[in-house]
């Protein structure tokens, strides 16, 4: 019995954000009783490209392919900080054409290895929470760069270059204030020489590289809507199954998990009249400040969904949305990503990286409100 108890103590403590999300989930069941809606909740075109770019990268990582373009890097850089404006740089410039989520899956996990190569550890910490905000807020510039933006863009028939002015200030004061916080780290001499070895990829190690390049590249076309994502799932999956089984054990279930319980309980959330009418109320007047704090709690993505219904106000529930990703871990969903990469990795860092996490992500927001509020206020 003691040990079912301990295993279970284990799993909450290691697993917390998706006990959390599944147990929301089972709550909403109780007002909102389960029917064909609940299918419609959940975004399987992205949990579908989640698992297959998890899959590219664990393939990845697998063969090596972060600690060439790690030596490569390190081989480049004399001091931390410089290190540390190109790990948070790339998901920024990066997450504007790939989106949030795929730029995290790709920059978090290839800047752990790099801080592990040149034994700089102690900064995984800052380095996460500063790439996590830089492809969350990098990505808010462009149509294509998150769900929202997408759907926003569309709904709103708005003029790619309107839409770009209306992020363009936010975008630019946050990688600033990254450039900033990086300059505040202690800057120290990164001593780095890569192990020299003589060992050539054989054409089986050839294959694999090949084939997880045109998995992730399979992945981008998806991102750009050129390839259905069911059709790169069931592709990806098929491979698997023939050629590479043991990579289906490398992805994060967990994760997917944590996203379907948060989209089952935001789904029944939306529904409650109380909840809709209270948000209708406030709207007016109000769209960014309304964005913002409906993406605490329900976080960006269905926030958009939400308040579009509501207002046709499309700069400010666009600019609303996007600064609501910062703030709570689950303002944007692809915070998670990034968080759960941290806590499967340093497990004991969890709490530490949670409570500079939310101070990060609060304090960019208020930053960013204050721009906000310069021209005009509420």
């Amino acid at each position: 019995m003691n040990i079912w108890v301990n295993r279970i103590s284990n799993f909450i403590k290691k697993e917390a954000v998706l006990c959390i999300a599944l147990g929301l989930a089972v709550l909403s069941v109780f007002w909102q009783p389960v029917d064909r809606e609940y299918l419609e909740y959940i975004d399987w075109d992205t949990l579908m490209l989640l698992f297959c770019l998890m899959a590219a990268m664990a393939g990845f990582q697998r063969l090596g392919v972060f600690q060439r373009i790690g030596d490569a890097l390190l081989a480049a850089v004399t001091n931390t900080r410089s290190l540390l404006l190109i790990l948070c740089f790339l998901p920024f410039f990066f997450s504007m054409f790939i989106t949030n989520d795929v730029a995290l899956i790709t920059f978090v996990p290839f800047g752990m290895i790099v801080l592990q190569m040149c034994g700089k550890e102690k900064l995984v910490i800052p380095l996460v929470v500063l790439q996590t905000i830089a492809a969350n807020m990098g990505s808010s510039l462009t149509p294509i760069g998150n769900p929202q933006n997408l759907y926003l863009y569309s709904k709103s028939g708005a003029k790619v270059g309107d839409f770009l002015l209306w992020m363009l200030p936010y975008t630019l004061v946050t990688g600033i204030c990254i450039w900033l916080a990086v300059l505040f780290q202690k800057k120290e001499q990164v001593d780095y020489k890569p192990e020299k070895s003589g060992a050539v990829w054989g054409k089986k190690r050839k294959f694999y590289f090949i084939s997880y390049a045109v998995l992730f590249l399979f992945c981008l076309l998806s991102v750009a809507k050129v390839l259905p994502p069911p059709v790169l799932f069931l592709m990806a999956l098929a491979f698997f199954l023939v050629a590479d089984r043991k990579i289906l054990w490398c992805i994060d279930y967990a994760l997917l998990g944590t996203f379907i319980g948060f989209f089952i309980f935001i789904g029944n959330l939306g529904r409650l009249p109380a909840f809709r009418d209270f948000f209708a109320g406030i709207l007016t007047g109000h769209e960014t400040l309304a964005g913002v704090i409906s993406s605490q709690v329900i976080s960006n993505v269905p926030a958009a969904l939400l308040l579009s219904g509501f207002t046709d106000k499309w700069e400010s529930l666009v600019v609303g949305t996007n600064l609501g990703g910062l703030g709570t871990l689950i303002a944007s969903m692809a915070s998670l990503i990034s968080y759960k990469q941290m806590v499967r990795q340093y497990p004991g860092l969890k709490g530490k990286y949670f409570l500079y996490f939310t101070l990060g992500n609060v304090g960019m927001l208020v930053i960013l409100l204050g721009v906000y509020g310069v021209p005009g206020a509420f």
